[in-house]
């Protein structure tokens, strides 16, 4: 499991940051959501409760109702697994909807250009999530799910949004990672964000399959990243579009989207 119950309850006490206010029942709900949202595979009632401190008495009415709001499913007896409700309501926040409203007509457009898939990134605390994707027009392509989740340092499209947000937000986001105990080479990861910044895009090897190179621009709101356009551009043969040509192409895409954004 990736944390232990006394880290997730040093967790808890530093985002509550000393406030006057506790609510018990929210903490623990909050707590199973947190929990099973950076889990790839079900728990069960009794690794739920191992992991944030609690006995299996103290959680069992809050799966109860989150199962029954929703926001929970159980798989057989693997265990609980999140649901994409939390998601879903995500999604209806009027910058997220409003990014996909403008995102998505581009980005099939960018799709039929270049031959390739092409999906939107934002970020989340110290991960990124996949909010939006269009497929490749033919047969061949490289899909990635919505939903789909990556701490921002162990992705490409995580280094563009770090690469062009300012200080301050570098700052709190590799502190958010270094709560979250996620394990990366910093300063690697800078200077790879540096250099992204100054190219103004990201052209990198997959690191989950051969033979895809990740390309990625960010969308610009009143000068900052509202997201990341990626390509997970597919090497074909023979190769309909260049690798060149699916750079303009994306840098053109993301132009676009950031000005129906501002208009």
């Amino acid at each position: 499991m990736a944390r232990t119950a006394s880290t997730r309850r040093g967790a808890r006490r530093g985002m509550a940051g000393g406030s006057r206010y506790r609510a018990p029942a929210l903490d623990k709900g909050l707590d199973i959501l947190e929990l099973l949202a950076r889990e790839t595979a079900p728990l069960t009632m009794t690794a739920i409760a191992a992991a944030i401190g609690y006995s299996k008495g103290e959680i069992f009415r809050m799966l109860q109702v989150l199962e029954e709001r929703g926001y929970l499913a159980r798989e057989n007896d693997a265990g609980y697994v999140l649901t994409n409700r939390l998601f879903m309501l995500g999604m209806e926040r009027p910058p997220i909807k409003s990014l996909v409203e403008a995102a998505l007509p581009v980005m099939h457009r960018l799709a039929r250009e270049i031959q390739q898939p092409c999906h939107l990134v934002v970020p989340s605390e110290d991960q990124i999530v996949v909010i939006a994707r269009v497929d490749a027009p033919g047969d061949v392509g490289f899909v990635v799910r919505v939903g789909h989740r990556l701490p921002i340092v162990h992705s490409t499209s995580g280094a563009v949004l770090f690469a062009f947000q300012d200080e301050p937000e570098r700052a709190r986001w590799l502190e958010l990672t270094d709560k979250a105990g996620i394990r990366y080479r910093r300063r690697q990861f800078i200077g790879q964000a540096d250099a992204i910044r100054a190219q103004g895009h990201a052209a990198l090897p997959s690191t989950a399959v051969d033979g895809v190179t990740d390309l990625s621009a960010p969308i610009l709101r009143q000068g900052r990243p509202a997201g990341a356009l990626t390509i997970p551009f597919v090497e074909r043969h023979p190769q309909q579009v260049s690798l060149k040509r699916a750079i303009e192409r994306l840098h053109a895409a993301v132009r676009d989207i950031s000005r129906e954004l501002t208009a």
